[in-house]
């Protein structure tokens, strides 16, 4: 009875709200602030104390700090337990050994920052944000403006292929060799410099930027600058350099494209008559880049040992060697058509081809270490030159429409004053400015050292969906102009060519639902990959320190996600002032309500979330805005915080928070969670539909953009910087631009004649027919009908299409031979 009176007692002394409100609001604040253990137990003390909580109370509070706080009883009465349960369950995923290779590549860098749920904002303001060095910026404007005006996309399209002068001139100039360090006859160039010259390449020509950027990727050079032996590196790198060697390298097969597991080209370690060891090859590879006229194929195979040879057993795994083209056995000449983008993409076969256990890259020594070799290269390449060329092609669309909407007048008036054409235009200078901020925030970081395997996936993702946008948008655009193929078109072989990005290089459906948030939630996790570990080797110890931290760490992110959605991020603090504080602070209640449901997921779905890809994409949606977000404040504020700059600015943080919020909506609207479902698919998901994020830019915001770019200023070339720009106006965009500088200098005049037309003093009709009536009347005068007349015959000559009399368009699609039979059509097809 005693007891009873001492409970109710302290039930009833204070309202049962007040109570629960209080240590809720102590809890939360304690958790926002990542109060250790202690510091709780203290806090609960006191609690107890100030509300007279019956002396059982104390007792069993007393009894969880002690459980809790000292580790040895922890790990008996609870971490032990657990372990065997989660063991038993099949909890955690499975993770195969190409899989942790994968995720073991590279390095963590800001992704992690955004994946913590507090992210160290000074940090990610402070990031390098480099300029290029004298040398790179003379070979961009000297050698790399030379080639551009050597190349003409019209006719590399239709020959197929570069001239023997081109061929030369980059061998010359040593564009193969770029970043080859100078003491192998290498450029040596940073990768900001590589990207800023892919990026001016893909403006002028698509198939030449691809030429450039796969030998200065994934490739011979950069394996052997990591892992080659120094005789490697001595034979091979001074003729890569220099274009002599020039490399391809083989990984995709008909069956192994994204499984690299399933990979069945296969090397076989033997003894020569010599007594030396020798790999006997048999392969069937496709959609090699520069396969057809290379001389040095760097090649993936599986490595079998079957009498040990090499000490590492008889299947030491996926093996990476240098292999001559000429060597018997391989099989070249061939080429696929790529949507007929003309640049090599070729099949390669190899049978019963033997080199030197030498050939192997870095020596027998590395033999099976091929997979992680190449995740690492592949986790760099990633990040520039997909980016790079999808950055120069935003470029372009933005100068050339931002000239052509101005021009191109219908019902009278430009275009470019049309609210159906400004929305596209709007996104198509947002997606500009954005992408080339992440690509130099992508790029500062790997001149640094970072190899960042996720954010380098995000690049690749988000550059090539964008670029994709673009493109779409810009055809709709210029509706009849866009589809009429010939030397006029500026977007027909983009647009024709962007769903290779999409499917190179990991194609974009595996990057989005297994590599960005698959392999980022055990990469950039604080926890879950040493969990992971720890479960594995059946570690108490070790699981015992990382799980409760892991669960402090989910406390925390709850209660900062809760307290930053109450307050909308306003409690957050912020690096910078000005325009971008306030993206900053939205930038932290992002991340704490992203990392807390991305530990809710990770709990409830366990291993299973491995398949649940539609999920996990949209999680990889949120981590990619958060990036790409954290990239276009890091240039802001890097560039000043230019006010005129600001409209840019703005309408993409704004889109990129937009897109944040639908997919935390559709994440809420399909969770399931053990008994809360109900929870986060009802109050929870209304709470975020009423308290959003951001919604999309506002129509005001995307006028100012779009009217922006239609403005010839030193905004306008400050955002398109890096393009190729051609001076004969008798080139497409040559064309475009002298066309809108005459329509500038006439505007003036135009307006004259606007309103004469109004007071009825001339007819209404198109300006060219009224000229000489408004000189007659005195309206305008005779050098300003001359500047009228030029502006109107560039206005006329741009908008025209090309025209082929009809053998010269037979002439530009040769027709396939037809196949003898189906034994000859069986041959060619490998």
């Amino acid at each position: 009875m005693e007891f009873l009176n001492e409970t109710l007692g302290f039930l009833f002394q204070y309202p049962l709200w007040a109570v629960i409100v209080s240590m809720v609001l102590v809890a939360a604040l304690l958790a926002f602030w990542g109060t250790p253990l202690w510091v709780w137990a203290i806090a609960g003390f006191v609690a107890l104390w100030g509300f007279s909580a019956p002396t059982w109370l104390f007792a069993v509070f007393a009894a969880l700090v002690v459980v809790f706080n000292i580790k040895p009883i922890r790990r008996t009465l609870l971490t032990a337990p657990l372990m065997k349960l989660l063991d038993a369950m099949n909890f955690l995923p499975q993770i195969s050994e190409t899989e942790r290779t994968a995720i073991e590549a590279g390095n963590v860098w800001v992704d992690a920052e955004l994946f913590s749920g507090k992210p160290n904002l000074k940090r990610l303001a402070n990031e390098s944000y480099p300029d290029l060095t004298e040398d790179e910026q003379a070979f961009l404007d000297g050698p790399v403006e030379e080639l551009c005006s050597m190349v003409d996309d019209w006719d590399v399209f239709v020959r197929k292929g570069f001239t023997d002068e081109v061929w030369e001139f980059m061998r010359e100039h040593k564009f193969f060799g770029l970043i080859i360090p100078e003491e192998y006859g290498g450029l040596e160039f940073s990768a900001s410099a590589h990207s800023a010259i892919v990026t001016k390449l893909a403006s002028r020509c698509g198939p030449l930027a691809t030429t450039v950027m796969v030998p200065n990727s994934l490739g011979p050079a950069e394996l052997l600058m990591h892992y080659g032996t120094d005789e490697q590196k001595d034979q091979y790198l001074p003729n890569l350099a220099t274009g002599e060697e020039m490399p391809c390298f083989a990984l995709t097969e008909p069956t192994a494209g994204s499984d690299a597991g399933a990979m069945t080209a296969e090397g076989e370690v033997f003894k020569g008559d010599d007594g030396e060891l020798y790999i006997r090859l048999n392969f069937t590879k496709r959609y090699i880049t520069l396969a057809a006229i290379s001389t040095l194929i760097g090649l993936a195979f599986k490595l079998r040992d079957p009498e040990n040879h090499l000490g590492k057993g008889e299947y030491p795994g996926i093996t990476c060697a240098l292999i001559p083209s000429d060597t018997d056995g391989i099989k070249l000449g061939r080429r696929h058509d790529p949507l007929g983008v003309p640049f090599y993409n070729c099949p390669i076969d190899g049978e019963d081809a033997v080199v030197s256990v030498n050939q192997i890259i870095g020596g027998p020594e590395q033999a099976g270490n091929g997979w992680r070799m190449l995740m690492e290269s592949l986790g760099v390449g990633r990040g520039i030159s997909l980016p790079a060329q999808s950055t120069g092609g935003a470029k372009v669309a933005t100068r050339a429409l931002g000239a052509y909407t101005a021009v191109r007048k219908q019902f009278g008036i430009n275009i470019g004053k049309f609210e159906g054409i400004e929305e596209p235009m709007a996104r198509i200078g947002g997606f500009t400015y954005l992408m080339d901020a992440a690509r130099r925030y992508t790029c500062a970081g790997l001149d640094i050292g970072e190899k960042p395997s996720v954010v380098t996936a995000i690049a690749k993702y988000n550059f090539t969906e964008l670029g994709r946008q673009i493109i779409n948008d810009a055809m709709d655009i210029q509706g009849g102009a866009g589809i009429s193929r010939g030397p006029r078109n500026i977007f027909a072989h983009g647009y024709t060519s962007l769903p290779i990005a999409i499917t190179v290089e990991g194609a974009n459906i595996l990057t989005r639902s297994l590599m960005i948030f698959g392999q980022g939630a055990i990469r950039c996790h604080p926890y879950a990959f040493d969990e992971i570990e720890a479960l594995t080797r059946g570690d108490v110890k070790d699981f015992d320190d990382v799980f409760w931290k892991h669960i402090g760490h989910v406390v925390q992110n709850m209660s900062r996600s809760m307290l930053m959605s109450l307050t909308r991020g306003k409690i957050a603090s912020a690096p910078v002032g000005g325009p971008a504080k306030k993206y900053y602070k939205k930038l932290s209640w992002t991340s704490a309500s992203f990392a807390f449901l991305a530990d809710v997921v990770l709990g409830s779905y366990g291993g299973g979330l491995k398949i649940k890809e539609k999920i996990s994409g949209r999680f990889a949606d949120i981590l990619s805005w958060m990036y790409l977000a954290t990239a276009t404040l890091r240039r802001y504020d890097a560039e000043g915080q230019r006010e005129e700059d600001r409209i840019f600015f703005e309408w993409s943080m704004d889109y990129a928070f937009a897109q944040i919020q639908e997919a935390f909506d559709a994440i809420y609207r399909e969770i399931k969670v053990p008994g809360l479902s109900w929870l986060f698919r009802g109050p929870i998901a209304l709470w975020s539909r009423m308290n959003r994020i951001s919604s999309m830019p506002s129509d005001k915001l995307g006028h100012k953009v779009a009217q922006a770019m239609q403005q010839r200023s030193e905004q306008r070339d400050r955002i398109t910087d890096g393009i190729y720009l051609p001076e004969d106006k008798e080139e497409a965009l040559g064309r475009y631009e002298h066309a809108f500088k005459l329509s500038e200098e006439a505007a003036p005049v135009y307006k004259k004649i606007y309103k004469a037309t109004k007071k009825k003093e001339l007819p209404k009709t198109q300006v060219r027919f009224v000229i000489d009536q408004a000189v007659e009347k005195g309206i305008i005068d005779k050098d300003e009908a001359e500047l009228l007349r030029k502006a109107e015959d560039a206005r006329i000559d741009m908008v025209q299409v090309d025209e082929f009399t009809l053998e010269e368009y037979e002439n530009l699609t040769p027709s396939t031979p037809k196949l003898k039979d189906s034994a000859e059509a069986e041959n060619i097809a490998g």
